[in-house]
């Protein structure tokens, strides 16, 4: 074979070598791309979770109401201050409830907020009648307004008026203790003669005889105590402590 001929063969023998580089290497390009796992886009959620999927997740954290036992530790422990000085007039303006127009009043309010099946009088604020399942028995009392019947439901300051003011309502202004005194937070309507038994004791010398009331109770009296920076005695706050250990997750009134 003359040398000519023979650099042409090694040419078209070069050419026919890079011809099959360039397919074996355009062979694994397109195969790679094929085959390459997706590239999640972080901007898309690829994997949604349902809201009910989210909801039953044990770890997801969730909003929870104050609980009484923990407030409890918020109130001061101090000694009572003497009762010397007290009397209704301290709280109530002339011993007796707010009123506003069209003959309402706090008592009126609060019957209408606690009882049931109400019969109004024509000012659409006297309750003449109507049915309360009283707290502090567990009792269904029938109410019907009346000179020998009213006195069957009675509104019951939680924490009693002559117990705050040994605990501090009488460091505070009348008008905050006219407050305290009509307030929703510190009201209940409750059964007559029991009210009666409660008297003006703490939670150390009387608790509702109605057990499954009485975690509730406390709570309310921690509420009221904090709203308006009152105190607790030790036995006070014993009982209130040892009343919440039987029931670690009760919540913090609300209103």
């Amino acid at each position: 074979m003359s040398k000519v001929h023979k650099r042409r063969h090694n040419t078209l023998l070069l050419l026919l070598l890079l011809s099959l580089l360039v397919f074996l290497t355009y062979s694994l390009i397109i195969t790679s791309t094929v085959n390459a796992p997706a590239i999640n886009n972080p901007s898309q959620n690829t994997n949604p979770v349902s809201k009910d999927a989210e909801s039953n997740n044990p770890d997801k954290e969730v909003d929870t109401q104050t609980l009484a036992i923990q407030e409890l530790g918020k109130l001061a422990v101090r000694e009572a201050a003497s009762k010397d000085g007290y009397k209704r007039d301290e709280f109530l303006t002339s011993g007796s409830w707010n009123k506003w127009g069209n003959g309402c009043n706090t008592r009126e309010k609060i019957l209408g907020r606690d009882l049931e099946e109400i019969k109004y009088g024509d000012n659409s604020c006297t309750v003449l009648s109507g049915v309360l399942h009283d707290p502090y028995t567990g009792k269904i009392i029938y109410f019907t307004r009346g000179a020998s019947t009213s006195s069957a439901v009675q509104i019951d300051h939680i924490v009693s008026l002559s117990n705050a003011w040994q605990t501090g309502a009488q460091n505070l202004d009348k008008t905050v203790r006219n407050q305290l005194a009509n307030d929703d937070l510190n009201l209940l309507a409750v059964d007559g003669p029991t009210n009666q038994q409660k008297s003006d004791r703490d939670a150390s010398g009387w608790l509702p005889p109605n057990k499954a009331f009485r975690c509730e109770y406390v709570a309310r009296q921690i509420a009221v105590k904090i709203k308006y920076t009152l105190w607790v005695t030790s036995n006070e706050h014993n009982a209130m402590f040892n009343t919440l250990s039987t029931c670690p997750d009760q919540v913090m009134p609300t209103e």
